[in-house]
């Protein structure tokens, strides 16, 4: 039997791909990874529910304990991207540097065993024109995960099973049911790991960052209020600045700098083009020339029509066919070939004068 280590996380995705997979005549190892401590998934419950599902499939479980390379590449990422006036995404980089990569270091150095599985909502399949693994969108759209995923690199990809990328989540329920797993009902989660765990990503934050009061400033210069710390504020947010003004203001930028937070109407807000940095080539090589792509700037917003020009140490320019609403740093640009992801980055920061 073809054995594979399935990451769990105590959440009804996760468990069902074990049980899929282990149906399927796989020799199933269960391995949790301990984030942090708390409640939530991930957490002490979450370990809890991943031993038990274990114990249901009659197969091992094993508990790593992660929370320093959490610590270090996910909460300090995230205090310093907030503090600096971006607004990061963690769970790119989470999926990179915490869960798949280490994972697999575990499995194959730890257990013997070549690959891994997830819960995530993708699919993978390997390409003999060009010799390389494609990540595609999931069967269903709506719970495609890809977009997190964007920075895995060839090496990680060779080694991963999606069991639920052909899988709508409505008969996920159904074969978790069927399975009889005892997290067929469990609620999913809904928000962050850190935001669960905390209540809100403003009280996790708030652990961090002292506030820091700066001016709220209209593009064409007027001071307009005063906000208590950058940290609390996002490209193309309307609600809750604080201040008031006859018509609908949206956040611009934000400059850390003069610790600002630089307002303007909706039309400001809108960007022709973006540069991004720490480029992941997935399903094409790095290509030499401009090339057509459907770009999302957000994990729920719509792909869009773009050329990508790449640029040298790693960087590319995305060029939209039309202005873009809310162009945000710290967030990824993932572009597209129909359901194939091509590739990704993360948005820089315009340049201040």
């Amino acid at each position: 039997m073809k054995k594979v280590v399935v990451g769990l996380s105590g959440g009804v995705d996760s468990s069902t791909s074990a049980a899929i997979l282990h149906h399927e005549g796989y020799d199933v190892v269960g391995l949790t990874l301990w984030l942090m401590k708390g409640k939530g998934q991930c957490c002490s419950e979450g370990m809890v529910d991943a031993a038990g599902i274990c114990e249901q499939l009659s197969v091992p479980h094993y508990i790593v304990d992660s929370r320093d390379v959490f610590e270090k590449y996910i909460v300090d990422y995230l205090v310093s991207g907030y503090g600096s006036g971006v607004t990061p995404l963690p769970c790119s980089q989470c999926n990179k540097a915490v869960k798949f990569g280490p994972m697999l270091r575990y499995a194959q150095t730890e257990l013997g065993i070549d690959y891994i599985a997830t819960g995530h909502y993708a699919q993978v399949e390997f390409d003999e024109t060009t010799g390389r693994y494609q990540l595609r969108r999931a069967v269903d759209r709506r719970k495609d995960q890809t977009y997190f995923l964007y920075d895995l690199e060839q090496e990680v990809l060779a080694h991963c099973l999606f069991p639920l990328g052909r899988y709508p989540k409505s008969e996920t329920r159904r074969v978790a049911t069927e399975f009889n797993l005892q997290t067929a009902e469990k609620p999913e989660s809904q928000d962050l790991c850190l935001v669960e765990s905390h209540g809100s990503m403003k009280t996790f934050l708030e652990k961090y960052l002292a506030p820091k009061p700066g001016d709220i400033v209209h593009v064409d210069g007027r001071v307009l209020g005063q906000h208590k710390g950058i940290h609390n504020y996002t490209i193309g947010q309307r609600k809750g600045l604080g201040i008031a003004a006859a018509h609908p203001l949206y956040v611009v930028s934000i400059d850390a700098g003069r610790n600002q937070v630089v307002v303007g109407d909706r039309a400001s807000v809108h960007s022709p083009d973006c540069t991004v940095q720490r480029v992941n080539w997935v399903s094409i090589a790095p290509p030499n020339a401009p090339i057509r792509a459907q770009v999302q700037v957000r994990y729920r917003t719509r792909p869009v029509e773009a050329s990508i020009v790449p640029l040298d140490g790693g960087r590319a320019k995305v060029v939209f066919d039309e202005p873009q609403f809310g162009i945000t740093p710290g967030q990824a640009a993932v572009w597209y070939d129909g359901d194939i992801l091509l590739g990704g980055g993360l948005i820089e920061p315009e340049a201040k004068d």
